[in-house]
């Protein structure tokens, strides 16, 4: 009962003379903390935002340039050329407006409007200067005289100290390709996987396309380009809603994606410490990101890049609807729900104005894992609702959780700041352990089908062992910016925080603060059976996911680039010859590159099948192909990828294009043959690089055993896989390789195999040039 007595705030009673009313001075000094707490976070959300609206100017230049005009005109200089005196003329006198103040405010009023019109011009100057992108496409280690220039010129226009969303008003908009660009680069990608007959037709439906209706499509992007900040999205425009939020099909495994802890490293093996630290850490972090003052980003150190996504990553859900789905972003949500063995629970994350420490927070958590009941009809599986088809979870939504205690429970958790699952289960990479790696990603992605809740911006899982993940909706944003977070999270937990020697949370326990609540449910049967039907679809689905992790320490980044190779066109390359090897065929591949050099700019596609790329795979299996000359096509083919890659973080990427002329055709009810064969094409290939070192904050070379596992996704196509790999440290690649069991075309350890085989025998290209051992057959 003692936590009861705590809750309680005030006591009254109700006399023949009046109220006698009872106040506690513990909720009165807690309510006084919240309040300064809140005006305090106002006031430097206010500051950074004028921080970040003068960039790269600063407010103390203002009253530099006040100074500055002030001083000329007591010196009877007139920089304004009379519109000092034309301002001055404007303004009433009286008793209150003397000539000598006319003249003061007359100048001040004037300093400020030049003190604008020159951080316009700054602004403008630096987007154009951000517009230059052809230091991009120069030789790794070589820098011409303009590029030099023009790296100087971008470093003095930026200022000092740039907060997160400081360059947002300086980047580029994003460039429309045209569409002759586009459709030769696209015949180009497709010459690969067609034969002669193939490619003919293709090529006559593309230029039929592009006499008719292309032009006409390509005006109203153009259109579009001139008013939107970014023509292929827009807040929740054309990319956000077709590509996510129109889709009917369950998100579990189909979008949803996983990142992972540690690999070799588990600070504690507690798992309330565990949750305790890193929730304190997000909450740290998520601070940081309220007030602007994260650092942005900047592609390969050198551009900032938009910072738009990192906006919704805390207190949002993607809520169903019939026809579309909707992401709700909130703001200041206090508390996060918990799930564990069935049970949901609301665990408030302040106290007095502050963040809960890491001890509060543990023992909060303990007294969730410490908590024997038994949970309600049908709450078990609830969250399997986030699981299965859109239609059914929308249906049952608006049916069952409108009113009463339904509503208010699904409210605490769609209103949470993110969503927490003490599992269970044991899981992470133990080299003892043969198939470690693929149970810990499997349970990341999908789980039991019913303990993460999906709609969430991103899950936080923590196991019994004390090992972590999350599991990230992906319509608010994609794989860096939670990589941004979750590095930060990683470096806090085990630098920042630690543990006590026993693996606790390290200070003080306040034993009065209120313990977590229970969430109440009333599902009634018919409720149940639509839970239980979406549970067995997404564990049919589930069950057919065949996951491999495959850890490739044979050699890494360093041995790679000594080479004078791209790592990631070494790998892309490996992976283009481990599919030839596996399928006997090409495929159409997908590699995700960022356009986030543009406001508001998202994903472009790099189309990694080339012409090279299939001319090496087929020498590497030619006996009679020499070493050199092998060499020589996986070099061209290694420049071709540099090169694709590069002109889609540019914006002349081929996909987004094509993309968003289908819809404006679907919208003028326009049928193109051409956009509907090119827009159902399946990526039996898909692949993404999961960045690592955003932030810097560990030192691999003094903690070489602190570095992550990445993250993964699920297959995209029935019959093809998806891959994803992360270049740790200088040694170190981690791939993670899904598939589905039901396709008699997939295996993913036999794929995994054969990327290992793959890196080797390329490596071996350069070993045996070394050796000037270049006769046929040598591989």
């Amino acid at each position: 009962m003692a936590e009861a007595h705590q809750a309680v705030g005030f006591q009254f009673t109700v006399r023949p003379d009046g109220i006698d009313l009872h106040l506690s001075r513990e909720v009165l000094k807690h309510i006084y903390l919240s309040g300064v707490t809140s005006w305090r976070k106002r006031a430097i959300r206010f500051k950074n935002d004028i921080l970040a609206g003068v960039y790269p100017a600063s407010p103390s230049s203002w009253l530099f340039v006040v100074v500055a005009i002030m001083s000329s005109v007591y010196a009877r200089i007139d920089p304004s050329m009379g519109m000092i005196d034309s301002i001055k003329a404007t303004l009433p006198v009286s008793e209150f407006m003397t000539v000598q103040t006319q003249t003061w405010l007359s100048a001040v009023l004037f300093a400020t409007a030049l003190w604008l019109t020159l951080i316009l011009l700054l602004r403008y100057t630096l987007k154009m200067l951000l517009s230059y992108h052809g230091w991009i496409f120069e030789s790794h280690g070589k820098m011409s005289v303009s590029t030099r220039i023009w790296l100087s010129l971008v470093k003095m226009l930026s200022g000092r100290r740039p907060l997160l969303y400081s360059f947002q008003a300086s980047l580029p908009r994003l460039p429309v390709p045209s569409v002759d660009d586009t459709i030769r680069r696209y015949l180009e990608s497709v010459r690969p996987l067609l034969d002669d007959e193939q490619y003919t037709q293709m090529e006559t439906v593309a230029n039929e396309f592009k006499k008719d209706p292309a032009p006409k499509l390509q005006k109203f992007l153009k259109f579009k380009s001139w008013w939107a900040a970014n023509y292929v999205r827009k807040v929740s425009d054309w990319w956000e809603e077709y590509i996510y939020l129109r889709g009917r099909s369950p998100i579990m495994v189909n979008s949803n994606f996983y990142t992972m802890d540690l690999l070799y490293v588990t600070p504690t093996h507690r798992q309330a410490a565990r949750a305790g630290n890193v929730v304190h850490a997000m909450l740290q972090y998520r601070r940081k990101l309220e007030r602007g003052e994260h650092a942005p980003i900047k592609a390969l150190g050198k551009v900032p890049m938009c910072s738009f996504q990192y906006e919704r990553m805390f207190n949002t859900t993607r809520i169903p609807g019939i026809e579309k789905d909707l992401v709700q972003h909130l703001k200041d949500r206090k508390h996060l729900v918990v799930y564990h063995r069935g049970r949901f629970f609301k665990v408030w994350l302040y106290l007095g104005g502050r963040h809960l420490w890491p001890s509060e927070l543990e023992m909060q958590f303990q007294r969730i894992l410490n908590d024997t009941s038994a949970p309600q009809p049908g709450e078990m599986k609830l969250a399997a609702l986030t699981a299965g088809n859109r239609i059914p979870w929308a249906r049952a939504r608006v049916k069952y959780f409108s009113e009463g205690v339904n509503k208010t429970s699904l409210e605490a958790i769609e209103t949470a700041s993110f969503f927490l699952t003490l599992d269970d289960e044991a899981h992470g990479y133990d080299a003892e352990k043969l198939r470690s790696l693929d149970l810990y990603a499997k349970s990341l992605l999908h789980g039991k089908c019913y303990d993460r809740w999906f709609d969430k911006s991103f899950t936080l899982v923590v196991y019994k062992n004390g090992k972590v993940g999350v599991n990230i909706e992906h319509s608010w944003a994609d794989a860096p910016i939670m990589g941004h977070m979750w590095e930060y999270v990683l470096a806090t937990d085990c630098f920042h925080l630690g543990y006590t020697e026993e693996g606790h949370s390290k200070g003080d326990i306040n034993k009065g603060l209120m313990a977590p609540t229970k969430l109440q449910w009333d599902l009634p049967e018919a409720c149940q059976e639509i839970i239980e039907g979406s549970y067995r679809l997404a564990k049919e689905i589930a069950d057919d996911v065949d996951f491999h992790g495959c850890l490739f320490d044979d050699f890494g980044k360093g041995l790679i680039k000594r080479c004078r190779t791209s790592p990631d066109a070494f790998i892309q390359l490996a992976l283009q010859l481990a599919h030839f090897r596996d399928k006997e065929e090409f495929c159409l591949t997908y590699e995700a590159s960022m356009t986030r050099m543009f406001r508001e700019g998202r994903t472009e596609t790099v189309r990694s099948c080339t012409c090279e790329s299939a001319a090496f795979a087929r020498a590497m299996e030619d006996p009679n192909m020499s070493c050199e000359e092998r060499l020589d096509l996986f070099r061209k083919a290694a420049e071709k990828h540099q090169n694709l890659y590069r002109l889609a973080m540019t914006g002349s990427g081929i996909d987004r294009h094509l993309f968003c002329l289908y819809i404006v055709s679907k919208r003028l009810q326009i049928d193109s043959p051409f956009l509907k064969q090119v827009l159902s094409e399946p990526w039996r290939l898909s692949t993404s690089q999961t960045p690592q070192q955003q932030l810097n904050l560990i030192d691999l070379q003094k903690f070489p055993k602190y570095v992550g596992a990445g993250g993964g996704f699920g297959p995209v196509a029935d019959d093809g896989y998806g891959v994803s790999y992360i270049i740790v440290g200088e040694d170190l690649i981690t791939f993670h390789i899904s598939s589905k069991f039901s396709s008699p075309e997939t295996d993913s350890y036999r794929f995994g195999q054969n990327i290992r085989q793959a890196m080797l025998d390329i490596r071996a290209l350069f070993q045996l040039k070394e050796k000037k051992n270049v006769g046929p057959g040598d591989i």
